[in-house]
Formats: structure tokens, sequence, C-alpha cells
């Protein structure tokens, strides 16, 4: 094949291809026997195997977390696939792969060659913030509201009729809202979008359509939002959080040895911490040499697709989804006009989140294979046993792995968890020694 002909096939296949290759690099997600936390088997239990599934309502707007479309179908979900959980993993890792030559279309949709909005694409889903929504079934919400955001960006983009751009930009807002309350991130984006792709009618009635409907969902939850009840502290909001959450989502894919962006600065400001702040600076740098547009685009965008949770109390992984793939493209444009040493910084930054990608992927699986052994050895363990069980494990680092598999799970496989199984520390008086591999060993 010739270099016009490899080029046209990237210029026709480039989405396809992403979408092939992420499904590629993440089969370790797809193919997990297990699952990372206690939130899936909480849900499972909730949805039951037999009888009427207890869905969620969809006009209970007073709850904190108001989420009934991804709630819903995380309910129906775990009633299906929760007993062949490499069927449920493998669906969200085609979603998100889905989500990804999604990006790839929409970078190319703003003016972006095919082959830089693939690679664009394609270190955003690599990347640690994308790896670990693809990989944890909890955040169903963050991959249905960044879908949302990505299609009406793709249609309004391809269409000249104002109307058809409001009524694709109310559908998606609405239904990402419906997802998550991060959904209220797709007014700001087509304002960006507006501003960006040249001041057109067609983004100013999108932004004003969308930002309606964000109005009327804020009318009716705000007093929710701020005051119902939550479960955990990482949720009350201030405007002092903002500075430090705005620095670990952007610090925290440039340090591969963490998993969760809440630990980024967990342990104070070191030298790995200074390293990643440098090279962050250092791309800064490079994308304001290349394009002083783009730059206000990679602080402007992130800024609007992390809005709605700067506020919180504590940051995540999931939260960062949609800034991951609008910083993603960002750099990716500026390759152009960036100097030789700005696309040398450039290079090593995606190579360094792709890494950090990789071993969040390792962690997610590791876990995983953990929890397919352990969950059922403790289940039958309860089965036999009228009392609680101590459970000490092998490893100490182990320890987190335990209490998340253990917090506060009504049951599993039929048998009563609640609190029928405490992790002890080592050294404490325990029943069960838990292996590296999830096994239960008696204590003698």
């Amino acid at each position: 094949m010739g270099r016009w002909g490899l080029q046209g096939w990237i210029e026709r296949w480039a989405p396809a291809a992403v979408f092939a290759l992420v499904l590629l690099a993440q089969l370790p997600l797809a193919r997990n026997p297990g699952y990372f936390s206690h939130d899936e088997l909480q849900w499972a239990a909730f949805a039951g195997d037999s009888g009427p599934i207890p869905w969620v309502s969809w006009i209970g707007v007073d709850a904190f977390q108001y989420r009934p479309l991804t709630f819903n179908l995380w309910l129906w979900l775990s009633r299906e696939l929760f007993a062949r959980p490499q069927a449920l993993h493998a669906l969200l890792v085609a979603w998100g792969a889905t989500n990804a030559a999604l990006l790839c279309a929409l970078a190319r949709r703003f003016g972006l060659a095919a082959l830089p909005a693939a690679i664009a694409a394609l270190v955003f889903a690599l990347g640690p913030y994308a790896v670990y929504v693809h990989g944890w079934v909890a955040t169903i919400g963050d991959l249905a509201w960044l879908s949302c955001a990505l299609l009406a960006g793709l249609l309004i983009a391809g269409t000249g009729h104002q109307w058809r751009a409001a009524i694709v930009a109310t559908l998606a807002t609405a239904i990402g809202l419906l997802a998550k309350e991060a959904a209220l991130a797709i007014p700001l984006l087509l304002a960006l979008a507006w501003w960006f792709d040249g001041r057109q009618r067609r983004w100013a009635v999108a932004m004003l359509a969308s930002g309606g409907v964000a109005a009327i969902y804020l009318a009716l939850r705000i007093d929710a939002l701020l005051h119902a009840p939550r479960d955990g502290a990482q949720y009350a909001p201030s405007l002092a959080h903002v500075p430090l959450r705005w620095l670990e989502y952007q610090w925290f894919p440039l340090l591969p040895q963490k998993l969760e962006a809440s630990t980024t600065l967990a342990m104070g400001i070191g030298g790995s911490v200074i390293a990643a702040a440098v090279l962050w600076l250092l791309l800064l740098i490079a994308v304001w040499r290349s394009s002083r547009r783009l730059t206000a685009v990679f602080l402007l965008g992130g800024v609007a697709a992390l809005a709605p949770v700067l506020l919180l109390a504590g940051s995540g992984n999931q939260y960062a989804y949609g800034f991951a793939a609008i910083t993603a493209v960002v750099v990716a444009g500026s390759w152009r006009f960036a100097p030789r040493w700005g696309r040398g910084v450039i290079v090593l930054v995606a190579v360094v989140s792709v890494w950090h990608g990789v071993n969040v992927m390792r962690q997610l699986r590791r876990v995983g294979d953990v929890q397919a052994v352990f969950s059922p050895a403790l289940a039958d363990v309860l089965r036999r046993r009228v009392g609680p069980v101590r459970l000490q494990p092998r490893d100490p680092r182990d320890a987190w792995i335990l209490r998340r598999l253990t917090h506060d799970i009504q049951s599993y496989d039929g048998v009563a968890i609640g609190n029928r199984a405490t992790v002890v520390d080592a050294g404490a008086p325990a029943d069960f020694v838990v292996l590296d591999d999830g096994r239960l060993s008696p204590m003698r």
C-alpha cells in the first residue's frame, strides 16, 4: 500500500481503528473474572437474582445522587450479568472504546488530521482516567455522560440547522443529567466549542438550549445537592477545594505509581510530585509555544469538564474522564506547530500517561482476580458459621482490597454478609488469613 493509499485508509477508518485497538489493549480489563470494589457487590445484592428488580425512581429529584438512568441500567446489568463478570467488563470496555472512537471522529470534525486525532483518542483511552472508568462497573454514569457530550458535539458540528442543534443539545444534556450530575459540564463545553469554532450561531443555540436544561435541573436539584444527606465527606462542596482539586487532576496522570487521584498529594509534595508538576508545566509551555488559542482551550476546557467536581472535598479518577478527553485532543492539536523540544515533552507526557494507565489496569485486574476467589470463599465460610469472622491479610498492603470487598455488602451468593466479616490488622486475633490470591486459610 503506497503512502497515499495508507493515508487514505487512515482518513477513512481512523475511528474504527481506534475502537479495535482500545478493545485489544484493554483485553485484561474485559477478561477480568471479578470486581474492584464494594459498589458492584452492593448493587448485585440490591438487584437480586429473582423476582422484580427494585427499580430506582425517575422522579426522586430530592435524592443527593439522582441518577435514575445509571442506577436502573446498573440494576438490570447486575441482574443479567453479575454472575458473568467477563461479559459485564467486556461491555464496559466496548462502551469505552466507542467513546474513544467518537472522540477521534469529533477531533476530525474540528480540523485535526486523522493520525493525530487517532493518537489523541488512544492516549485518552489508555490513560489512567479512562482505564479506571472502563474497568470499574461503578462508573457507568461517567461513560454515559461523556457519550452524550461527544455525540452532541459530532451532531452539532455536522449540521447547518440551528433547530437541530438545539434539539440535539437539549436531548444530550437531559439524558446526560439523568446519568450523572457531571453532565452539567455539557453547556460549558458547548460554550467553549462556540468560542473555538468561529462563534457560529449553531453552537450558540446549542449552548443556550443545553444551558436551559441545566438551569431547570439545578432549580429542581440545588437544595438536594447542597443539603441532602450524603454518603461520605468527600462530597462536601466548598470553593476552598477548587485549587487543590485542579492541581490533583493535572498532575495525577504523570504519577504512574498512583492508583487513584485522591492520593496525588496524600504524602505531601515530594520528589515525584515535583517532577510531575515540572513536566506538566513544560507541557503547558509547549502548547503555548504552538498556539495561544489552544492553550486557552487546554486550560478552559479542563476547567469546563471538571467544573461540577472541583468543589468536592475529594478527587476521583472517574470525575476526570471528560477532562482527559478534551486535553488529549488539544495536546495532539498543538503538535504541528510545537518546537522540537516541545514535541519531545508531548511524547514523554503521552508515554508516562499510557504507562500509568497500564499500571492502573494491572491493579484493577489484580483486585478482580482476588475478588473472584475471596468473595465466594467468604460466603462459603459464613454459610457454615453463625457468628462473625475476623480476616487478616497475609500481606498487610492488601488490607485496602479486603476492606473494599467487605464494606457494607448486604449479601453475596444468597449468604448474608452485613457486619459478619471484619478485616483486622497484622498481629490482631483472627479466624482466617487471606492469602495473596484471595483464598481463606484458617488460623492455627
